[in-house]
């Protein structure tokens, strides 16, 4: 189906679910394509859960999909692509510190590209978390050459079909724009705006921003190493019918 599934990963963000549904109810009415919304509850303790049933009841354009446990953000994203049935594929934090809004703006590359991401600007975050962010993109880039400043924002668009063939591991969202390129896609980078967080917390600690990523890193160079490439000189292909006597 053409359209644009927005994919909303949620672990204990109950002060942030009507603001979600607010912005993505304004992005979907100046949007050109028919937009719909994917609540993926990453075993949230609070009422999370809850509002966004409340919502779901409401709006026939927003679903969900409720995990037992808490998995992580890789297979909330994961499961949002399952369960998606449009031609793309987008998602944003829960956090709201990126507006949907400024999807707009990738709508013009959509049908070019199979992978548009965001790069944030003027960022709102704390010094420790924009050094650590830095940092890491510093050594994944001298390791993948992915030519990515802000591989980590949370504001993507993909095509549907083809982010589905990629790789999943535990891990994998921090490097969407180098798996698109082992894995021959395109890539378009559109700044956008970046925003304090008003509600909730933060989920990141110095491990999963820091340790964990670097040992993920390892695994998608050696992806890149190994990946398979070859150039045809010539060829001949069987014929499409067989004739029998």
């Amino acid at each position: 189906m053409d359209g644009l599934t927005l994919i909303i990963p949620v672990f204990n963000e109950e002060g942030n679910i009507h603001r979600i549904w607010s912005e993505i109810d304004h992005y979907r009415r100046n949007s050109q394509f028919p937009v719909f919304a994917l609540f993926v509850d990453d075993g949230s303790v609070d009422d999370s859960l809850s509002l966004i049933k409340e919502i779901c009841d409401r709006d026939e354009g927003f679903g969900f999909v409720s995990f037992d446990k808490n998995k992580g953000l890789s297979a909330a994203i994961k499961a949002g692509f399952d369960y998606s049935t449009t031609k793309w594929v987008g998602y944003l934090d829960g956090d709201l510190q990126t507006t949907p809004l400024d999807f707009l703006k990738f709508e013009l590359f959509l049908e070019n590209y199979d992978l548009i991401t965001g790069e944030r600007q003027n960022r709102k975050d704390s010094m420790g978390k924009k050094l650590s962010s830095s940092f890491a993109n510093w050594i994944r880039d001298g390791f993948l050459k992915d030519g990515m400043k802000d591989t980590g924002c949370p504001l993507k668009i993909f095509k549907r079909e083809f982010v589905l063939s990629l790789p999943y591991f535990n891990g994998y969202h921090r490097f969407f724009p180098a798996l698109t390129q082992i894995y021959g896609g395109s890539v378009k980078v559109i700044p956008i705006r970046h925003f304090p967080r008003k509600e909730g917390k933060s989920k990141f600690n110095a491990f999963n921003r820091m340790i964990q990523p670097l040992l993920d890193l390892f695994l998608v160079f050696r992806l890149k190493q190994r990946r398979i490439t070859y150039s045809v000189k010539e060829s001949r292909t069987f014929k499409s019918e067989v004739y029998h006597e």
